[in-house]
């Protein structure tokens, strides 16, 4: 994981502020969460925790639902892109693992 998105898939917003930077109300974050779109996580107490990850695809939620796009659409287009963006992964890795076993490199450590 790079840098750059390490700190924006750590979990560590809470429900009020996803709602005051989101402008969605904690019944529609749950009701997301409840139709398999988001995934929080919770603290030990139970309360949920958000990334700033979470909080860019609750946008993104917001306006396809505002656009007419039913919750159902939506997993299945957000289901397809984490193929996608998994395949790459993959893809990368064995491309890496192919130039690194070509000219004799080592994985740093």
């Amino acid at each position: 994981m790079s840098s750059d998105s390490s700190y924006k898939d750590k979990k560590v917003i809470t429900i009020g502020v996803v709602r005051e930077l989101t402008g969605l109300s904690e019944r529609q974050i749950r009701y997301y969460e409840e139709r398999k779109l988001i995934f929080p996580e919770r603290s030990s107490g139970g309360s949920r925790k958000y990334s700033f990850s979470d909080v860019e695809l609750l946008m993104e939620i917001a306006d396809k639902m505002e656009d007419g796009i039913q919750t159902h659409e939506i997993r299945r287009e957000l289901i397809r892109e984490q193929k996608i963006k998994d395949e790459q992964a993959i893809r990368r890795k064995m491309i890496q693992g192919q130039i690194n076993a070509r000219f004799g490199m080592q994985k740093p450590r």
